[in-house]
């Protein structure tokens, strides 16, 4: 059972790429029964497009969960607190992991009972099988991105209109939602409402250490101590500041919240 996000995710990000969409049939056979070659030919492009797949997987599993946001969050609190390589990064990352798998849990469940499983067990079809997996997390970021980039998005891509003017094709224009539009567009309008959310929460972040630094910084000049390095005395206080604040679990507490968990 601990595998299941795992193996949930993985044929989601399969399924995210069109040239994944067609059925993957990699039982190469005999030799012997592939006398025209094509069919070979075929299977070896299949097989090449699957390592293609994973090899992107990562950038598309950030793309679909909220790791985007928890990562950059918790990037910009180790620079506001003054550290440069502790936390580590294998640290940073596993939090933000294990923080991502427990705010999609609902969604990673919802696509395990409703596309994966069906799917396994024969069902449904290849077709209704992912359709049913990619609908939650379609859910997840429909009620997360922002109106605005995800009309960007669309009018980045609309097509230009007739020189005429011809009312019928002006008239065809519908509005824009996260519900109906196609994942090529609500993919990245997603990624780029985590990055400014994201930004938002770190700009919150520096403020009281920011404070910190210019009063370690004010007291050092009036002592005519100019000299002095202030980051190198404000250091310390902030990490005690952070540590009574009880900040990781401030931290990570808020980020949970800010998805409604």
């Amino acid at each position: 059972m601990r595998l299941r996000p795992l193996t949930l995710l993985l044929t989601l990000l399969l399924a995210a790429v069109p040239a994944a969409a067609a059925p993957l049939d990699l039982n190469l056979g005999a030799l012997g029964s592939l006398a025209d070659g094509a069919s070979l030919s075929g299977r070896i492009v299949q097989g090449i497009v699957l390592l293609t797949v994973l090899s992107v997987a990562p950038g598309l599993l950030i793309m679909v969960t909220c790791f985007t946001r928890i990562i950059v969050v918790l990037s910009l609190l180790r620079s506001a607190l003054g550290l440069q390589q502790s936390p580590p990064n294998m640290v940073l990352v596993s939090l933000a992991m294990f923080l991502t798998f427990h705010i999609m849990g609902p969604v990673i469940d919802s696509a395990w009972q409703d596309g994966l499983r069906p799917l396994l067990n024969e069902q449904v079809t290849q077709e209704q099988g992912l359709e049913r997996m990619i609908e939650p997390f379609r859910g997840f970021m429909a009620s997360h991105v922002r109106e605005r980039d995800l009309a960007a998005f669309a009018a980045f891509t609309a097509k230009p209109k007739p020189a005429g003017g011809d009312a019928a094709q002006v008239k065809d224009e519908r509005p824009v939602t996260a519900e109906s539009v196609d994942l090529r567009l609500l993919m990245p309008a997603f990624l780029l409402s985590e990055l400014r959310r994201a930004f938002e929460i770190g700009f919150l972040l520096f403020l009281p250490f920011l404070v910190i630094d210019m009063v370690v910084a004010a007291i050092l000049m009036a002592m005519g101590m100019m000299m002095l390095p202030p980051v190198m005395i404000a250091l310390p206080f902030k990490i005690i500041f952070f540590v009574l604040t009880d900040g990781w679990f401030l931290i990570a507490g808020s980020l949970i919240r800010s998805y409604g968990v």
